[in-house]
């Protein structure tokens, strides 16, 4: 696996100033929810191979060339592309003529809603799913569809836009889950692969975490070594070759955006969030948050019920 990681400004910069400008590259914030789409009528011809520190959301209509991991797919039929941000990738065009979109959004646009919540517990976006899947002329219809409305929506002055491309993206995640595709089976995985697996499962089926009278049980790398019968070194050295990332800031990671969510959606006061995940001392988790986020938990709070 590759060590590079393109970003979403990597990519901005990579990209055509035609392109750039009609994406109106300039509105990305870093650490901001952002969403982004283009007609892949703009899409370059060659793509550099590396992870991506984004979720893509993509309709190939073209001939190309798919390098994923360590597979090769000579793509002549139109597809969903759906690929793990920790997997290695590139496009290679073989004809000018591209059809279709390109969507791009990151962690924050991903974690802070919660109609997103459920994708968390299925196979998209995992490494160990089949990233591709070759779509029938009635479905192509349906894809197409959201992703239309999607641009639509994002080339608007919609004031409440944002919200809905969240419906049409969660729409048409839905209507990838009911298509058919290869979810490889865990024996089929190599190991450091199967690993981190079993702890994304374990991770993410703790939460939503529904009341302070039941924290969050497995916080830290030991708690999850104990519970997958692992030494701790082990699952650590396993999740970073799978992501690139720590056991320790997938976890800190997490946290941040469940605490996020806690505070936006549930009216716990602020130790009570806290204590749920697994901060005994209210002054731990307030300089545990605003170390992640730059803002106190509170003005956090105050700052998105203004925002509604």
């Amino acid at each position: 696996m590759a060590l590079r990681l393109e970003t979403i400004s990597d990519y901005y910069n990579r990209i055509s100033e035609e392109q750039a400008k009609l994406m109106n590259s300039t509105t990305f914030e870093k650490d901001k929810a952002h969403f982004n789409i283009s007609p892949r009528k703009y899409c370059g011809f060659k793509c550099p191979y590396s992870r991506r520190d984004y979720y893509n959301v993509s309709l190939f209509i073209g001939e190309g060339i798919l390098r994923y991991g360590n597979t090769e797919t000579h793509v002549t039929k139109p597809i969903l592309f759906i690929p793990s941000p920790n997997v290695s990738y590139r496009w290679e065009c073989k004809t000018s003529h591209q059809e279709g979109f390109f969507c791009l959004f990151n962690q924050q646009f991903f974690s802070e809603n919660k109609e997103f919540d459920v994708f968390k517990k299925t196979s998209l976006f995992k490494d160990w799913s089949s990233p591709i899947i070759e779509l029938t002329e009635e479905q192509i219809i349906f894809v197409d569809f959201y992703f239309r409305e999607m641009y639509r929506l994002n080339q608007s002055n919609y004031p409440l836009k944002y919200h809905n491309i969240r419906n049409h993206l969660a729409a048409l995640l839905h209507f990838v889950l009911e298509l058919e595709g290869k979810e490889y089976t865990i024996d089929e995985l190599p190991s450091n692969v199967r690993l981190f697996r079993k702890f994304d499962e374990l991770l993410n089926n703790q939460f939503p975490l529904g009341s302070p009278a039941n924290p969050l049980l497995l916080k830290s790398p030991s708690d999850f070594a104990s519970q997958l019968n692992v030494h701790v070194n082990h699952l650590n050295s396993s999740i970073k070759s799978v992501t690139g990332q720590t056991t320790t800031q997938i976890l800190k990671k997490k946290i941040v955006e469940e605490s996020k969510k806690l505070l936006m959606f549930t009216d716990w006061d602020i130790s009570q969030v806290g204590y749920t995940l697994g901060f005994d001392e209210p002054a731990h988790f307030n300089n545990f948050f605003k170390k992640y986020t730059n803002i106190s938990p509170l003005k956090y709070r105050q700052e998105k019920y203004n925002n509604i």
